[in-house]
C-alpha cells in the first residue's frame, strides 16, 4: 500500500513546476504538479497522443489552446483536453502556488 497527500508541501522554486507520478500502468498515469508562477515558453505547445483530464486543487492558472482559445481555472475547476489538442500553461499563480491533479490515458506509455 502506498499513501500520501496532495497539498503536501512541495519545494517548487519561482517560475517552475514540479511533477510527481502518484500511479504509472499500462496506458495510464496520475501525476501530482506542482506550479509556482510558472509558464509555458511562447510558441512551444504540448501535442500529447493521449487524453489528459486535469484539475486544479488549489491556485489559478491559464491554459492557452493553438486555435486561440483561453480558459481560466480556479480551484475545482477541470477539463479534459482530448489527444493532440495542442496547449500550453499561459500563466500559474504563484502564492499561493497551484496544485494541479492530472490523469493521463489512451495512447500515453505511462
Amino acid at each position: 500500500m502506498e499513501r500520501g497527500n496532495l497539498f503536501a508541501p512541495a519545494a517548487v522554486p519561482s517560475g517552475a513546476e514540479r511533477v510527481d507520478v502518484l500511479l504509472r500502468r499500462p496506458g495510464a498515469r496520475v501525476e501530482r504538479i506542482v506550479s509556482a508562477g510558472h509558464a509555458g515558453t511562447p510558441g512551444e505547445w504540448y501535442d500529447q497522443p493521449g487524453d489528459e483530464w486535469v484539475a486544479l486543487l488549489a491556485g489559478a492558472a491559464t491554459l492557452l489552446f493553438a486555435d486561440g482559445a483561453r480558459v481560466a481555472l480556479a480551484p475545482g475547476d477541470w477539463l479534459l483536453i482530448p489527444a493532440h489538442a495542442r496547449h500550453r500553461v499561459e500563466a500559474t499563480s504563484a502564492d499561493p502556488p497551484c496544485v494541479w491533479l492530472a490523469v493521463h490515458a489512451g495512447a500515453d506509455r505511462g
